[in-house]
């Protein structure tokens, strides 16, 4: 797509009403995310929906027309989903580790001020390289994501009707979510043991978010997951059942052969997943070493005071004063800062790492999307890094893991922020907007999220709890393992060798090893929810290939991701509200007298997979 001249459009950018709007889309995607990724250990994009939905409320609503303003709307919503899935991946860890340890939480000061930090940074570190990544090399660095969203901006200028679509998957979504998960009118989750093999048990969890998961991310990832579920629940799960018998196997206190199916998933599959998981992400990150090591000498190479400040309006970026000062005063607060557990040492190993990780971050987003960056292999290996700096300089325990999380966090939040910034750029570059105005709206969507993501984590964490079977934290659990690990506390290390072998065996055969080793570790009925969606999506490109058609799905799912996430989020405000004994979650709940059961359950779910059909037709 040929970049457009900014005189073809109004002149409307950084407007009172794109920034409103753009915070309110920033906090609603950073808590559907944020409740998405605990869920499944995955986020979406959020850029084409903000686009999307910005266009339903400034064309159709307000009846203006301003492509560049739309565009800031989607800059500043988008960074909400960034800066919830650094989150999100990290920091549960530290409320699972103060649980454990009777410690206090984290403050709601201290995860505002590492959202905000890593945002921020994340912003400030991929500045500099945006005229060589994105202007220098438009040839070879496509960043599809920026691409879409700005031929989305594009197509809105002729008609937003595409807004109602996305607005239709929210409101069923958020309808049947209040419905199954919040009235208990019908149990969204299904699961059946297998008393003829004895060990596996199956499941599907009837969710509309699933199946938006699956139809966005395909067919492909989606039975790459789901075979890993297989492999988890069909296979290892029997095996362990039969093999340990009577007999107590660590880290187990109860003989293998009494544990139902979720038992054994909980006592001996998660460290089997959470080593397929760690390995699958440093397979990926070593993979991608020849072109992060590429990335950081062509960045080097290509610097110059140009890169940040040139003479054209147009294209100008924030000051290359500003920026150095900026870094400066975030790597003092990070270090000074009482609410935050890092060192000197640690903060400087924030801005070295953060730095690094941006340009690889940058430039890998340019090449295969923000949904196959590998920042949890990132992640991975900072936090192996830092948590044997720590243990080596004299700082374990606790406070040897809080800091190196805290560390990670930051770090995990940076490449997060950094690819989604590089894609709001592309599309701004595309339709000639300015870059400094889009550099002040990621800073402003980064501010809303890190204000909204420590409330949402405290819903979480009240409601459900991090570890459990409604809120797994995939992600969290994984990193939190990693630093355990690193400390020397005791972890069945056989079990977590054999999941990195079983990842090393799927990258031999040609698997692409983080969703096949995702699937491995998460319960298979969050697959099997998965893999309606990509099934789904499998047959409609068999029967209508028609782009169109692929499109208005992805909105609709979009919706559908969004509206169950904001349900979520509702519940849980509804479950930590205390009404006597109870809470007021407790008194909407009608299954004590009302319940259509699992075969309702199957019926009201059928109708939601048609709804996808209807709308994506329509």
């Amino acid at each position: 797509m040929d970049k457009k001249n900014s005189e073809d459009f109004p002149k409307q950018e950084l407007t009172p009403t794109a920034i409103i709007t753009g915070i309110v889309l920033a906090c609603v995607f950073s808590g559907a995310n944020a409740y998405l990724g605990l869920r499944v250990g995955m986020t979406v994009s959020a850029s084409i929906p903000a686009a999307v939905i910005s266009m339903g409320i400034i064309r159709v609503i307000l009846r203006r027309s301003s492509v560049l303003e739309n565009n800031m709307v989607q800059t500043i919503g988008s960074a909400g989903e960034s800066v919830a899935a650094g989150s999100i991946f990290t920091i549960p860890a530290l409320f699972m580790w103060a649980s454990e340890w009777e410690q206090s939480p984290p403050s709601l000061l201290e995860i505002f001020l590492i959202a905000l930090c890593g945002g921020m940074l994340g912003v400030l570190f991929m500045i500099p390289l945006r005229r060589a990544l994105i202007v220098k090399e438009k040839e070879s660095l496509p960043y599809p994501e920026g691409m879409a969203c700005a031929e989305v901006l594009l197509a809105g200028e002729k008609g937003g009707s595409s807004a109602s679509t996305v607005f239709k998957g929210l409101g069923l979504s958020a309808l049947y979510k209040f419905i199954s998960d919040g009235l208990r009118l019908l149990p969204s989750e299904l699961h059946w043991e297998l008393p003829f093999y004895k060990g596996a048990g199956v499941g599907l969890s009837a969710l509309p978010a699933l199946t938006g998961v699956g139809y966005i991310c395909g067919f492909k990832i989606s039975v790459y997951m789901f075979s890993g579920g297989i492999l988890a629940w069909l296979v290892l799960m029997p095996l362990i059942s039969f093999f340990g018998g009577d007999n107590i196997i660590f880290p187990s206190t109860v003989a293998a052969g009494e544990l139902t199916s979720n038992e054994i998933w909980s006592q001996y599959i998660r460290y089997i997943g959470a080593g397929a998981v760690a390995a699958g992400g440093i397979i990926s990150l070593i993979k991608s070493l020849p072109l992060i090591f590429d990335t950081f000498i062509k960045t080097v190479k290509s610097y110059d005071r140009n890169t940040v400040r040139t003479q054209d309006p147009k294209d100008c970026d924030l000051s290359y004063r500003f920026i150095l000062l900026s870094v400066l005063i975030l790597m003092i607060v990070i270090w000074l800062a009482p609410v935050i557990p890092v060192t000197i040492i640690g903060a400087l190993m924030i801005i070295i790492f953060g730095f690094f990780f941006t340009a690889v971050s940058s430039r890998l987003v340019g090449l295969v999307g923000s949904s196959n960056n590998p920042v949890s292999g990132m992640t991975i290996a900072t936090l192996l890094i830092s948590t044997l700096i720590l243990k080596l300089t004299g700082t374990t325990a606790f406070e040897g893991m809080t800091g190196s999380i805290a560390i990670g966090s930051v770090i995990c939040i940076i490449a997060s922020v950094a690819g989604d910034t590089s894609q709001d750029l592309k599309t701004g570059y595309i339709l000639g907007a300015t870059p400094k105005r889009q550099q002040i709206g990621e800073f402003i969507g980064v501010t809303a999220s890190a204000l909204v993501i420590g409330s949402v984590l405290y819903l979480m964490n009240r409601a459900w709890g991090y570890g459990s079977a409604e809120l797994p934290a995939p992600q969290a659990t994984l990193m939190k393992l990693v630093v355990e690990g690193v400390m020397g506390d005791s972890l069945p290390w056989t079990l977590v060798a054999t999941g990195a072998f079983i990842a090393v065996c799927a990258e031999l055969i040609g698997i692409p090893v983080l969703p096949f080793c995702i699937g491995l570790y998460l319960p298979i009925s969050l697959s099997a929810g998965i893999m309606t969606g990509g099934l789904i999506r499998l047959i409609f490109n068999k029967t209508n290939a028609s782009k169109e058609g692929t499109n208005k799905g992805i909105l609709y799912c979009s919706g559908l991701i969004a509206g169950e996430g904001i349900t979520g989020i509702a519940l849980a405000v509804l479950a930590v509200i205390p009404i006597g004994a109870a809470t007021l979650h407790d008194y909407i709940n009608i299954s004590n007298t009302l319940s259509l059961g699992n075969i309702g359950t199957i019926i009201i779910f059928l109708v939601l997979l048609f709804s996808l059909y209807r709308f994506r037709k329509a």
